[in-house]
């Protein structure tokens, strides 16, 4: 039962990838008090805790907030769906359990934006903290955190063929892209332990959600950010229809923990962002921060589909007989087909000579769909995915109604620069090569998508913009610096309002050359020390 207003030093809005980590740090200390809010359900869906289950995540209501975008101009007015979790664990409770951290590269440059603090060697040991790491401690690996990272479990014959065919045009064998350098090709790692998936409600939540100062509060949709006199006071929420008000102690936070469409969203609603968008709504301006909203960047994904003359999972998934053998294999030995995450290979490779460091990523499966959540083709397929790593493109969500209930509009503006426009036609000639080497080309019976006829540039780019999608991976919405556009400073405190802090991946100044899901976790964990080290010193000034 919820009491009308409670108080507590820390609440935390979203319980996804960065919020679970934050549960966990700040509840250790059992004088502090903290609240969990999580707009989505418990994780007993038993399809999250499956590797392959995000095929069942991906889609469904039960687990994903099923956003879509609006009309795209770069891809030719489509609509795309943009799927992020709901439920505890978040996104990382329905992604694809890929553990890429991205580049040095990446780090510095938020550095050298003015964000103190951010180079990668000082966010290194917060990699390192949560890590709990299958093959052991070195440079760049730690064990005993709470994100288990094992290697993959489910190998075919075709993913070696893939590897020496990068190898062939150039790619040199990489067995750990989270090691000393990126580029390269070879298995991903997966958040993982013993075949099931490490999301961060299991890795970081589970083990301390029976604390006694830690409150958890599933289908709790925050309605608004509650302030006075410029400082947040608490938070309005309603579960299940029915609203209640939580209240900050003296020196308390309200944290946003919602990604990058649930902390902008959540800001605009509470009169925090574009003064001209908020009083278009009828939205009392509480600050008006131009930045909340902007910046939007994802990774876009043009996936490349052929037929092969060798077994591939599509056979067996196919089949029930096939379907009945892969089921008992997984729970035997947690191996084969259903132990597997969203790709099998990664590469990371420059699309263009002259290019500092890697510009593309390669998902590579031995399967092939429409999309994920549907049947596999009738086919033996391979799919071979890529995407540009730093897009210029940048969009915005933007809420179009003062009701939290409401989705905001989504406009990722892909494709919206020639570099972005040459890039995607430069990854597609590179998935040809690829496909013609001497290790790959025996395997090839015919190209699927995009076809045959399409050959020159400009057809290339025009099937890019046919069949392109979202790789899941949307960012900077309400971005770290000290600039106009900026929303939080380097520790992650939104201007003007003091006790408010925004942690997640929307906190991005660009958006990293990977997945999203292992830096947002490591935001979570530099989060944790700066709001204690801050808590500190409010304690001792007063």
């Amino acid at each position: 039962m919820l009491s009308a207003f409670e108080q507590y030093d820390y609440v935390v809005a979203g319980a996804g990838s960065a919020g679970c980590v934050l549960a966990n740090r700040l509840s250790a200390d059992p004088a502090k008090r903290v609240l969990l809010l999580e707009a989505g359900g418990r994780d007993w869906y038993p399809w999250i805790h499956i590797p392959v289950g995000y095929f069942k995540t991906l889609h469904n209501p039960i687990t994903d907030w099923n956003f879509k975008t609006e009309p795209d101009p770069g891809l030719n007015g489509r609509v795309i769906d943009w799927p992020r979790g709901k439920t505890l664990g978040g996104s990382s409770s329905i992604n694809g359990l890929l553990y890429i951290r991205g580049q040095r590269e990446d780090y510095d440059h938020w550095r050298q934006l003015g964000n103190t603090g951010w180079a990668f060697d000082d966010l290194l040991p917060y990699f390192i903290r949560s890590e709990d790491f299958q093959n052991g401690i070195d440079k760049f690996h730690g064990c005993g955190g709470g994100l288990s990272v094992e290697n993959m479990r489910a190998k075919r014959d075709i993913s070696e063929a893939l590897i020496a065919a990068a190898e062939e045009i150039g790619v040199p064998r990489n067995d750990d892209f989270n090691g000393a350098k990126q580029e390269g090709v070879g298995y991903f790692q997966q958040t993982a332990r013993n075949g099931r998936r490490c999301s961060t409600a299991v890795g970081f939540l589970n083990p301390v959600k029976n604390r006694p100062n830690l409150d958890i509060i599933t289908h709790a949709l925050v309605e608004k950010i509650l302030v006075k006199d410029d400082r947040s006071t608490g938070i309005g929420i309603s579960v299940k229809g029915s609203s209640h008000t939580f209240g900050l102690n003296s020196g308390g936070e309200v944290i946003l923990s919602a990604g990058a469409i649930g902390s902008p969203q959540i800001l605009q609603l509470s009169g925090i962002g574009p003064g001209d968008l908020l009083q278009g709504l009828g939205i009392p301006i509480i600050k008006d921060l131009a930045g909340v909203g902007e910046n939007l960047q994802d990774h876009l994904q043009i996936r490349s589909v052929y037929e092969v003359n060798v077994p591939t999972f599509n056979e067996e998934i196919n089949s029930l007989v096939g379907r009945m053998k892969i089921g008992l294999q997984y729970v035997f030995s947690r191996s084969g087909p259903m132990s597997m995450g969203a790709s099998q290979v990664g590469i990371f490779a420059r699309s263009r000579p002259g290019l500092d460091t890697p510009d593309i990523q390669f998902h590579f499966q031995p399967l092939s769909a429409e999309k994920p959540g549907i049947e596999m083709h009738s086919f033996p397929g391979i799919t071979l995915s890529v995407c540009q790593l730093r897009p210029e493109s940048k969009g915005r969500v933007q809420i179009i109604s003062p009701d939290p209930k409401t989705y905001p509009a989504i406009h990722p503006n892909y494709l919206a620069t020639p570099s972005d426009q040459q890039t995607v036609v430069d990854s597609l000639k590179f998935t040809r090569r690829l496909a013609e080497t001497e290790a790959l080309r025996p395997y090839i019976i015919r190209k699927q998508l995009p076809g045959p006829r399409i050959k020159t540039d400009e057809d290339l780019l025009d099937s890019a913009r046919n069949i392109a999608q979202t790789i899941y991976h949307p960012t900077s919405t309400c971005k770290m610096g000290s600039d106009v556009t900026s929303v939080v400073d380097e520790r992650l405190r939104v201007h003007g309002i003091a006790g408010l802090r925004v942690v997640d991946a929307s906190i991005m100044p660009t958006i990293v050359s990977g997945n999203t899901n292992a830096p947002t976790i490591m935001i979570a964990e530099k989060a944790s020390d700066m709001i204690i080290e801050d808590a500190k010193d409010h304690s001792v000034a007063a």
